[in-house]
């Protein structure tokens, strides 16, 4: 009878860890999703809602600018000051096959234009301007974006370059992205550009109409993705060592959320699996309701 007894309570601690593995995965919001690393954070708070391999280091690709452009932010105010692209910037780059938001060597735009090219299109001419700008060189400039990372509780993060071309020493994880952009979205300037969706750069001897740029994320989306909310801005990414990368914000039944995922498979060619992933996670937050 007792060997009865203990068989049977067995079985039922064993069916009470079925129901909550179950009731786990069903709360899970990132289950199924195809990025290898990911984690979403309440915007606000910066609680830990879910998380998936967020702490390991990986390629963080043009996720990089997010530092970029607020570190650009931070040391000029004056978003109207005048830079010139410096012409020996670009054969590395093209070389590189950068993305590149379009700006010619030798213009002379605004440094709100940088900070848009930088963001909108990935311009990665715009960050070795703002790095130049802010530092003086690139080189330079990765020092001060190291100790930002530091001051931010960035552990798993080192960067080499200011615009995520590949490189082994230059690793970040989901969970140190989503702590920059966290962070990064208490700064007005910079909320402002990571959640617009086109802007049209000042006019120049090169570009008499200006250069007309457009969100990598926002231009891929119609607003009506998430019934209950909105995806209101983001920064995507590729190399072929990070994969499709994407940090986001929106708003769901009322309240904001970070998303970050690294790693999903695919390029710029194919379906767009890191956006496919921050859709199905934003409406599963919206069934949640």
């Amino acid at each position: 009878m007792k060997r009865f007894h203990r068989r049977s309570r067995r079985l039922c601690i064993l069916a009470a860890l079925l129901v909550l593995l179950v009731l786990f995965l069903r709360q899970n919001v990132l289950l199924d999703t195809a990025s290898r690393h990911a984690i979403l954070l309440d915007a606000q708070s910066g609680r830990v809602l879910a998380q998936k391999r967020a702490d390991e280091r990986t390629a963080p690709a043009s996720l990089t600018k997010m530092m970029t452009v607020l570190l650009a932010i931070e040391a000029e105010p004056d978003l109207d000051k005048q830079v010139t692209l410096p012409e020996d910037i670009f054969p590395a780059l093209q070389t590189e096959k950068a993305s590149m938001a379009g700006f010619m060597p030798g213009e002379t735009v605004t440094v709100r234009d940088l900070l848009y090219g930088a963001m909108l299109p990935s311009g990665a001419e715009c960050c070795e301007a703002l790095a130049r700008l802010v530092s003086g060189s690139e080189e330079s400039f990765v020092a001060l974006m190291n100790q930002k990372a530091a001051e931010l509780g960035m552990k798993n993060t080192h960067f080499t370059n200011a615009t995520g071309l590949t490189d082994t020493e230059h690793y970040s994880s989901a969970a140190d992205l989503a702590v920059l952009l966290q962070a990064a979205l208490n700064n007005e300037t910079f909320r402002t550009v990571f959640t617009t969706g086109q802007y049209t750069s000042s006019v120049t001897a090169q570009h008499p109409k200006g250069l007309y740029m457009a969100s990598t994320l926002l231009s891929r989306l119609d607003g009506g993705e998430v019934t209950g909310g909105q995806i209101l801005g983001g920064k995507t990414g590729y190399t072929d060592a990070a994969g499709l990368c994407l940090a986001s914000l929106a708003v769901v039944n009322g309240k904001e959320y970070i998303l970050v995922t690294l790693g999903a498979p695919g390029n710029h060619a194919t379906e767009q699996t890191n956006i496919m992933d921050a859709v199905q996670v934003y409406r599963r937050l919206e069934k949640k309701k």
